[in-house]
């Protein structure tokens, strides 16, 4: 009886053996394979479908991209895949930029044969930076008066035309050039990143900027205001020399990685594509006033006679602001803005309304536009006498 009951036990023993072994030789494929042998991310980030992912079509095909801007400048092997470019630039350097024809055959045949207008700027790529971009500039031309953030390297440029550049916007230039013919704009960044640092971090980390470029087509004025296409690139801007030590520093840092930390990050490219991006919504940016033109010498652009640094003149005669009422559409509020010598701070109230202008505290102001500005536009949204700062430079 004993042992016709060992049976049972001897078959459920067997088939518990069979459970476990088919289970360990699951995991031992696990084990083999790792962890996120499945993970789809990584897959991805193979380098066969690295190759292929460029050579799929965009997400609208239908769209037209004009235009392509290469600045020939290496890029920073220390990016991971997934992430922006990072270039790194000399202060003071000539960069060539290259304005190539990107379109087929047919493709806007309204500016064959025609100018179109570029407008390059080099702006903040930081959110927090952007939104004082006036204050910063302005702490940037006290401390370097009759420099500019921005030059054309007019002698080494081919194929720009009508170069421009206004003395109140350091950072912005201007010039018309044809598609059709071999165009070259060589600029030169004369801030460095760690000048918009705070002293707290050391200057061990600078800012990064953005080089943007905007370009648009005549209307049926004859003026340069129809958008065609803007794209732009991150850059990091160093002390004569500096970019070079970083890039080799960034390439030594990546040969002692291990093989597999290397596919997380972006080989070096020896040119620097501009992406495609939104147009920068500085109004007055494209409007086709006239601006002062460049002369023949390296440091092309014109300065003031001086040192350039502000003149305040006696308090101008006192003007009451309009009020702003609280049922004002932003279009309505921007003017507003205009009317009473507000325009720096237009594009950071782009989308404020007349009761979103109205809501803000003393201090939401002071803090967005600075001391002086910030109290002028408190006193003006409650309707209290402006008076406006005016600065010559002599």
């Amino acid at each position: 009886m004993a042992w016709a009951l060992k049976l049972p036990l001897t078959d459920e023993v067997i088939e518990s053996g069979l459970v476990q072994d088919f289970d360990a030789s699951l995991s031992g494929i696990g084990q083999e394979l790792g962890a996120g042998a499945y993970s789809m991310s990584d897959v991805l980030a193979l380098p066969i479908f690295k190759q292929e992912e460029s050579i799929l079509p965009p997400d609208n095909e239908n769209k037209i991209l004009p235009f392509q801007y290469v600045l020939c400048a290496a890029t920073s092997p220390a990016v991971k895949l997934h992430d922006e470019t990072l270039t790194y630039l000399n202060q003071g350097q000539s960069y060539e930029i290259r304005m190539l024809d990107n379109r087929k055959i047919g493709e806007l045949p309204e500016i064959t044969d025609k100018m179109v207008k570029s407008i390059l700027r080099v702006v903040f790529h930081d959110r927090r930076l952007q939104y004082t971009e006036h204050q910063q500039l302005e702490g940037w031309r006290w401390n370097r008066p009759g420099d500019r953030i921005l030059d054309l390297d007019i002698p080494m440029s081919v194929g720009i035309i009508d170069p421009r550049a206004n003395p109140t916007q350091l950072n912005t230039v201007e010039f018309l050039w044809d598609p059709s013919k071999r165009t070259s704009v060589f600029i030169q960044v004369h801030c460095i990143s760690t000048e918009f640092t705070m002293r707290k971090h050391g200057g061990e980390k600078g800012v990064p900027f953005r080089i943007q470029i905007d370009t648009f087509k005549e209307n049926e004025n004859e003026e340069y205001t129809e958008h065609l296409h803007s794209a732009s690139c991150q850059v990091k801007v160093f002390k004569p020399k500096g970019a070079d030590r970083k890039q080799k520093t960034d390439r030594e840092k990546m040969e002692k990685r291990a093989p597999q930390e290397k596919e997380k990050y972006q080989p070096s490219y020896e040119t620097t594509i501009l992406t495609e991006c939104c147009p920068w919504p500085e109004v007055s940016y494209v409007s086709n006033s006239p601006s002062p033109g460049f002369n023949t010498s390296h440091n092309s652009f014109p300065v003031a006679e001086g040192n350039g640094s502000p003149t305040h003149l006696p308090e101008p005669v006192v003007q009451v602001a309009d009020n702003l009422l609280p049922t004002a559409t932003p279009q309505d509020a921007q003017q507003w803005l205009l009317r009473n010598r507000f325009s720096p701070f237009c594009r950071l109230f782009t989308n404020f309304s007349g009761a979103d202008l109205l809501k803000l505290t003393r201090e939401d102001v002071i803090q967005i536009c600075g001391p002086a500005d910030g109290i002028r536009l408190f006193n003006a949204l409650k309707g209290r006498v402006v008076r406006p700062r005016l600065t010559v430079y002599v």
